[in-house]
């Protein structure tokens, strides 16, 4: 894709949106953070709105070349990436943040789901780079994802495109907080990938001695660390635990493959944070389960490489973009 973007120059912020916490910071053309900060989002709901504000103007403090601001929230984003429809975990009903922090700041604001602004920042600065077609998974506490389709983010006709965690993958399966049964999220996540090994770690607690003994020797207090811990150790119980969420990982990466026929899918999120102990697997499990077989071309599997940052620079670049359409530089 190449909109001119090297001649927009000067810094954009991001804003990475969570229910415990609000991460600004700049960012340049090349993708790098300048400067940063971060702060526990607000109990308060309409609190929120205000923090992000003022995280804004904290990190472009005594700087006169801040472009624009792109907030990337967990919740449904409007068609117009002005509006938070819902944001279970930020108390968020149909809430209008940008026209508040472009009022408080004095910047053109776009607003983003945080799982799409994290997909946009590894298609321009990481693991997607080099591919126009991208699916990227946020296998974290829930299964978020991103869509990226001829260079461009896939959106849409409301703007809610790309919940890959609440397609149902098994009929009347686990109960989701969205409402529905056997979603996705509920096998695939690495919310998920801890309770897996809570579960088999009660079943065969002998077996699972080496990583209960990281935690408090109990299986409700394993977590996902002593699982990576002990998986990069060898022990077979966490490798185990890694092969299942693994397989279950692969499985909604051929289902949406067999959809989207992207060249590259990015594994992101904690689980993405393990990298190859769960790479591996998944890798395995889409390739058995994409069909077509011998027939298919394979998408390449990676795992994310922004990081934590992937949503603060791809937020702050879909800000970058924005502000270019809205204001177009000369020559373009």
């Amino acid at each position: 894709m190449s909109l001119g973007l090297e001649q927009n120059g000067g810094l954009t912020v991001g804003v990475d949106l969570g229910g415990t916490k609000i991460a600004a910071g700049t960012v340049d053309p090349a993708g790098e953070v300048v400067s940063r900060m971060r702060v526990p989002t607000p109990r308060d709901p309409d609190r929120i709105a205000r923090a992000i504000a003022e995280a804004v103007q904290q990190v472009r403090k005594d700087r006169d070349d801040v472009r624009a601001v792109g907030v990337g929230a967990a919740g449904y984003v409007d068609a117009d990436r002005a509006t938070v429809r819902f944001a279970p975990n930020l108390g968020w009903h149909d809430k209008e943040i940008r026209d508040f922090v472009q009022e408080a700041t004095g910047l053109p604001v776009v607003v983003e789901n945080d799982a799409n602004a994290a997909a946009w920042g590894e298609f321009i600065h990481g693991a997607g780079a080099g591919h126009d077609d991208m699916l990227m998974v946020m296998a974290g506490t829930g299964l978020g994802g991103g869509i990226i389709s001829r260079g461009r983010l896939f959106r849409g006709r409301f703007g809610m495109a790309g919940e890959i965690g609440h397609y149902r993958a098994v009929p009347d399966g686990l109960p989701c907080p969205c409402g529905q049964f056997g979603c996705m999220e509920q096998y695939a996540s690495g919310a998920a990938h801890t309770r897996r090994g809570r579960v088999m770690a009660a079943a065969d607690p002998a077996r699972a001695a080496q990583v209960l003994a990281l935690g408090d020797g109990t299986p409700a207090g394993l977590d996902g660390r002593h699982l990576t811990e002990a998986a990069l150790a060898g022990d077979p119980f966490s490798l185990d635990v890694f092969a299942e969420s693994g397989r279950w990982l692969g499985q909604a990466l051929a289902d949406l493959a067999s959809i989207l026929d992207p060249s590259v899918l990015v594994i992101g999120g904690g689980l993405g944070d393990t990298g190859e102990l769960i790479r591996r697997p998944a890798e395995v499990a889409y390739r058995r389960a994409l069909g077509g077989g011998e027939h298919r071309v394979y998408a390449e599997v990676r795992t994310a490489t922004a990081g934590s940052d992937a949503g603060l620079i791809g937020a702050a670049n879909l800000a970058r973009l924005h502000e270019l359409l809205v204001a177009p530089v000369a020559g373009v």
